[in-house]
């Protein structure tokens, strides 16, 4: 458990002792700076400070709210890291409100995927990106402040102690039954709507060779998903189709998955099938956020929601270039599968962003940059085509074999 014992004491000893009425051994970070906490923790603010790279005399004497939520952030993340590595962690909780939440979110963040997170909080009704990230962090809201046990507060603190219990108890009840453990090598795919077809067929072949595919929305959340999970050592191999996360970054769309985004595989050195998915659009919510400087360009609405434009030649050309260079630092066995026919559902032929010019740019800039040991097939059909999806497939599979035998 991690949070602020001075503040929100009261409501940490009720779910510790809802947790341990369950069988569960407790172990609480205290991360709070105003106060004496409200009961002994088992790591003292005093310690999380300095693990913060900042001491609670400092933090006190210097009455910056700021930089102590940034010292406690950083020190509960360094020592939640440090419990997990010493295998000590079978799940986390954190509370509070803006403040607690941001820094019990860093502790949780800094937790593998797996390991059970349940997040109580007053923003969780809002934008929790910020908190989640990529991890399995689950938010409840909290519905009232958390100040005090009332009626309401005790109902949804008790619902949070539970369901955290239950979580850890089912892998403790696995454990104890001896469960098959899933032996299957995991592979990624990337998926957009309009390259549905080729990432169901390519996931299709490879579920039919006996591997377990994990497939990820391009939506700039799940291209840092797959990337974070290849850091980890999950995922051994991946059909990257849908690589349209690029775009944004590049031209300031709203699913950009950071600059980071294709480095993964090629560090890790797992095979990686790439393609040029759905780079002929960048997107954006509803019309009305467009941004201004856009006005003149050609537009598609894919749903109220989102908002996609085509994406121009020179942006295509600059987008090959950097594609080509992302692979050129890899150490990974890959190969590039360019479909000259199309690269989503709305460019091919009558499509409403069918731009054989476009496809050229990103072509040549593709072609012009890419180390020259790197296969790169070109096929004249787009990439729904069966016979696209075949191919990616089938490379991705031969790549497994060589690494496999190697």
């Amino acid at each position: 458990m991690i949070g602020a014992l001075d503040t929100k004491g009261q409501e940490y000893r009720f779910v510790r002792d809802t947790l341990e009425a369950c069988g569960l051994e407790t172990y609480v970070i205290d991360t709070g700076v105003l106060g004496e906490p409200a009961f002994p923790p088992d790591v003292s603010a005093g310690e999380v400070a300095r693990a913060g790279g900042s001491s609670m005399e400092e933090l006190r004497s210097g009455n910056d709210r700021g930089r102590a939520v940034a010292v406690m952030t950083r020190g509960a993340a360094n020592i939640a890291a440090e419990l997990e590595r010493q295998g000590l962690i079978g799940g986390v909780l954190g509370m509070g409100g803006t403040a607690g939440t941001t820094v019990a979110a860093s502790a949780l963040q800094a937790l593998p995927i797996g390991i059970p997170k349940l997040l109580v909080s007053t923003v969780a009704s809002g934008n929790t990106r910020p908190y989640v990230g990529v991890k399995d962090i689950m938010m409840m809201y909290s519905v009232v402040d958390i100040a005090g046990i009332n009626r309401l507060s005790r109902r949804i603190l008790s619902n949070a102690a539970y369901a955290l219990a239950g979580m850890i108890l089912r892998q403790q009840l696995e454990q104890q039954q001896g469960a098959d453990v899933d032996d299957k090598v995991t592979l990624g795919i990337t998926m957009f709507g309009v390259t549905t077809p080729c990432a169901t067929r390519v996931r299709e072949l490879l579920e039919d060779r006996g591997y377990d595919l994990l497939v990820f929305h391009a939506t700039g959340a799940g291209g840092q998903a797959m990337e974070e999970l290849i850091r980890a050592g999950y995922i051994k191999g991946v059909a990257d189709i849908t690589t349209t996360e690029l775009a944004d970054e590049l031209v300031g769309g709203i699913f950009s998955a950071g600059a980071g985004r294709l480095e993964a595989a090629g560090t890790a050195g797992i095979p990686q099938v790439v393609s040029v998915g759905a780079l002929d659009m960048v997107n954006f919510g509803p019309p009305e956020t467009v941004p201004g400087k856009f006005k003149e360009r050609l537009f598609y609405q894919h749903n109220p929601t989102t908002t996609l434009m085509r994406t121009t030649a020179a942006e295509n050309r600059e987008l090959g270039r950097i594609l080509a260079e992302k692979l050129n630092h890899s150490a990974a066995p890959t190969v590039v599968v360019f479909p000259r026919g199309g690269v989503s559902l709305l460019d091919m032929k009558d499509g409403a962003f069918e731009g054989t010019q476009e496809r050229q740019a990103l072509y040549e800039g593709m072609k012009q940059h890419l180390r020259a040991d790197i296969a790169m097939i070109e096929m004249e059909e787009d990439i729904n085509h069966t016979a696209v999806a075949d191919i990616i497939a089938g490379q991705l599979l031969s790549l497994l074999e060589l690494t496999r035998k190697g």
